[in-house]
């Protein structure tokens, strides 16, 4: 596993296939390791050369517990495009990861070919501002909900109805949440990115061509707010994926993956 010093933080990355670049961008609390079961072998199959990173707040990059700003973010992926001499490349992020793609977007064109934006928003509604706010409430209470108890808020929170009454899927995603339920203070960090102010007015001025995907029960970032973000991003490409919640991209990979692949491959007029 490779590490690249950039900004002054370590940064821990993959770097898979060969062909043009595609960097992609988890969200919060995320680590690189989940776009390998999906993403990776389906992009490199597709003739790609996929770079994977875990984002500062998650080990073993740095974990950077004094906080950090989604603007910091940016800075750490255009350094990597820049120290890997990628650029322009193509960007994938999906959540906190794709407004770092849109924000990356309009700050340094020149690194980007095309971003998709999954499980995106341009704005934070009451709801979503409630929810931020009550999950880092929780954190910072010293509060640990039970890992069944969490692992079951999650699997509500982030899937479709059509996976939640699949007995046979809910019980392996049950068991993945469990493993992966505590949060460290990098990942108290990245919530606060997700206080996102409106810059839906400041997207009107991204050149990058642009595809954003929502995921049609998606809580979290419901796909009217990223259908806000593809109507303010001139140009953009929308696609609403059906039966998936946030986890779109894990609850059906194969729709997905060919929806990201044609958009990277697809002729621009």
């Amino acid at each position: 596993m490779p590490v690249i010093t950039v900004n002054g933080i370590r940064l821990s990355y993959d770097d898979t296939g060969t062909g043009r670049p595609v960097v992609m961008i988890q969200g919060t609390g995320g680590t690189r390791t989940v776009w390998q079961l999906h993403q990776v072998p389906a992009l490199t199959s597709a003739g790609f050369r996929v770079i994977t990173f875990d984002n500062r707040g998650i080990p073993p990059s740095s974990e950077c517990p004094e906080g950090f700003t989604l603007q910091d973010m940016v800075g750490d992926v255009a350094g990597l495009i820049e120290r890997l001499g990628l650029g322009p490349c193509h960007v994938v992020g999906t959540s906190m990861g794709a407004f770092v793609a849109q924000e990356l977007a309009l700050a340094r064109p020149e690194l980007v070919s095309r971003a998709v934006l999954m499980a995106t928003r341009g704005r934070t509604d009451v709801l979503r501002a409630a929810l931020t706010r009550a999950e880092i409430d929780l954190y910072d209470s010293g509060i640990r909900l039970p890992v069944r108890y969490a692992a079951v808020l999650r699997a509500l929170k982030s899937l479709s109805p059509r996976t939640l009454d699949d007995d046979v899927a809910m019980a392996d995603w049950l068991d993945l949440f469990e493993l992966t339920a505590e949060a460290g203070p990098g990942q108290r960090a990245q919530m606060e990115i997700s206080r996102l102010d409106d810059r839906l007015a400041a997207y009107r001025h991204i050149r990058v061509p642009c595809q954003v995907i929502g995921f049609a029960d998606d809580l979290v970032t419901p796909p009217r707010l990223g259908r806000e973000v593809a109507d303010a991003i001139p140009g953009a490409r929308y696609d609403l994926i059906e039966g998936c919640g946030h986890y779109g991209y894990l609850e059906n990979p194969a729709t997905v993956n060919k929806t990201i692949v044609e958009f990277l491959t697809a002729e621009l007029s």
